[in-house]
């Protein structure tokens, strides 16, 4: 089955445009070491919640949304030599990051169920 790499991260609004842009370059790379799909999703239906929640998982800002993204690889070995080729990929460096990734966070899941 497939392998997934999730992120979520909050990003201010006002760079909404310059995120998209960063991510367009980065789905490009990612595909181009092996990964299925990308998905961006720029969060307009985000309760805030007592206990946990998005907001509070990034420690939401005024002016800010959260982004939730995924990588579909087509399995964990490809995307484990991909993240060791991307990580030395000059094309990956940001210079102005245009979300906070201090307050990001992201991890891999093995698909159990796809319909």
């Amino acid at each position: 089955m497939s392998y997934v790499d999730g992120f979520v991260c909050p990003v201010k609004n006002e760079k909404k445009d310059a995120y998209l842009e960063s991510a367009i370059k980065a789905a490009d790379i990612f595909k181009e070491y092996g990964a299925v799909a990308v998905w961006e999703n720029w969060g307009n239906d985000i309760p805030e919640g007592e206990v946990t929640s998005f907001p509070l998982s990034v420690k939401l800002q005024d002016g800010e949304t959260v982004v939730f993204s995924w990588i579909v690889w087509p399995s964990k070995a490809v995307r484990d030599d991909a993240w060791g080729k991307l990580m030395q990929d000059d094309r990956m460096k940001m210079e102005d990051m245009p979300f906070d990734g201090k307050r990001m966070f992201w991890g891999g899941f093995e698909n159990i169920l796809s319909v």
